[in-house]
């Protein structure tokens, strides 16, 4: 069996469509928990369009829950980088380090998520 036509065939499969039916196809991937399928879709959709935060959060949650951690922190980082304020991306990042074991570098990442979010300890 030629590996090479596989590997060919399954990009172009996860490439196919326009940007907003690799969107949902990849949407649906996630629904369905199939989280690396749903990278693989995303990846391409976010070299395409790296400056929107709905696919690059999506690929950083997929990654996530398909234990490619070290993806998910370097989607995450990109993501407060270029808006700081982006609570659920912070939290998302606290929870990647934490899941790693970097307890200490989680810490400002998942306070600042929830001021962010308004969750303030009552005094």
């Amino acid at each position: 069996m030629d590996t090479t036509y596989e590997t060919t065939d399954n990009t172009a499969y996860y490439a196919h469509g326009t940007p907003a039916e690799r969107w949902e196809r990849a949407r649906l991937f996630f629904a369905a928990k199939e989280y690396a399928a749903a990278a693989r879709v995303l990846v391409g959709l976010v070299e395409e369009v790296p400056e929107q935060t709905g696919p690059r959060l999506l690929l950083a949650r997929a990654y996530y829950h398909s234990a490619q951690l070290l993806r998910a922190e370097n989607e995450l980082r990109l993501i407060v980088e270029r808006d700081p304020v982006e609570h659920y991306a912070r939290l998302m990042l606290g929870r990647t380090l934490e899941r790693q074991g970097r307890h200490i570098e989680a810490g400002p990442h998942l306070r600042l998520a929830s001021a962010l979010a308004g969750d303030f300890p009552e005094a």
